[in-house]
């Protein structure tokens, strides 16, 4: 099976930038989810490991505590917690991997940082539209995850071999989370041939499901059946749902970065549901919601996304971002809902 992705030209470009690098740092977007983390530690694997490169991973700032496991996790440097250690790295960097986001935008309060650094960029990532100056973009919107296209990387360039079990598991945990577990983008062969030569390095598939999916406090699990009781809006003639997460709602059950994740999803077990939204209103900056979309068979979130809440992504997997009060980003998700009826009826 045939999973390169790179003409020649493209991986001597890559092989040649990474042979004259000294010092490589590794990005990825702010909030890092399953993926973004993971296909940053597994590329700071493969290149210290196999490639016995210096390379440092920079994060703008927290990710969830579901994800503290990943081998190589206490190697990740916080910009918003020592920005002057991140802007020294970028300074004395030859080459910056900007892993899993499309612009520099998506990286908010690094982004000055980002854009000063004058080492060349490679881009690695999966969404639409990239928007960087980059010696090379290596974009595939077709693909599930960032860490898949790692993967391929990895394996273009002849080194899964020589790969070893942490670098195997930050790209199957990638993978795993960017599908919700499987479930979307990933009904191609490619994927599960992918995931049959992950396995060959030794782990534990099923252990890495429960380190992320059954990880929560008893406060989250407790505020999640709130959100799904109390919360969720069904709109049966729409085949939609929505809810909205206010500051209120996380201080009342000692909310923490990740007991959000996956909600969403859950309004997609109701019969006939074909599209979940979910608001949040950020924990710090006022009048800003976070909003993450979900649907089913061809309805598309990525217009949907960019079309109402400033966003993008997949197909059925997109977010986005309101600077409003929670009321209003629920006034605009219902003229959302309505303006597509035609998709959703």
């Amino acid at each position: 099976m045939n999973i390169n992705l790179l003409n020649e030209i493209e991986i001597n470009t890559l092989r040649n930038a990474i042979e004259s690098a000294d010092n490589i740092v590794i990005t990825c977007h702010k909030s890092p989810d399953g993926d973004a983390l993971g296909s940053s530690l597994a590329w700071y694997d493969f290149l210290t490991t196999c490639l016995k490169k210096n390379v440092s991973v920079v994060v703008p700032d927290a990710f969830p505590d579901f994800l503290r496991w990943l081998p190589h996790v206490e190697k990740v440097v916080r910009h918003d917690k020592h920005p002057e250690k991140v802007n020294e790295l970028f300074d004395s960097a030859n080459l910056v991997f900007c892993l899993d986001y499309n612009t520099a935008s998506r990286v908010e309060e690094m982004k000055d940082a980002l854009e000063a650094c004058k080492a060349p960029k490679i881009m690695i990532d999966h969404h639409l539209n990239p928007s960087m100056e980059t010696l090379l973009c290596i974009s595939n919107p077709a693909i599930s995850s960032t860490s898949e296209i790692v993967f391929r990387l990895i394996w273009q360039m002849n080194y899964f071999d020589a790969i070893e079990k942490h670098c195997a598991v930050a790209i199957y945990c990638g993978m795993m989370t960017d599908t919700g577990g499987f479930t979307y983008n990933s009904s191609y062969p490619e994927i599960f041939f992918i995931i049959s030569q992950l396995l060959t390095k030794g782990f534990d598939k099923d252990k890495i499901y429960r380190n992320v999916y059954n990880n929560y406090s008893a406060w989250a699990i407790r505020f999640r059946g709130y959100m799904m009781c109390q919360k969720l809006n069904v709109l049966d003639d729409f085949h939609a749902s929505y809810f909205a997460i206010t500051r209120e709602d996380m201080d009342n059950f000692h909310f923490t970065k990740g007991d959000a994740e996956g909600l969403v999803n859950e309004p997609l077990k109701i019969k006939g549901m074909k599209l979940s939204i979910a608001l949040r209103e950020d924990s710090l900056k006022e009048n800003t919601i976070l909003v993450s979309l979900r649907s089913v068979d061809n309805f598309p979130c990525n217009e949907m996304a960019a079309q109402f809440y400033n966003g993008g992504g997949h197909l059925n997997a997109s977010g986005g971002r309101l600077n409003c009060t929670i009321e209003e980003a629920v006034n605009i998700t219902r003229r959302a809902i309505e303006h597509y009826a035609h998709l959703l009826k």
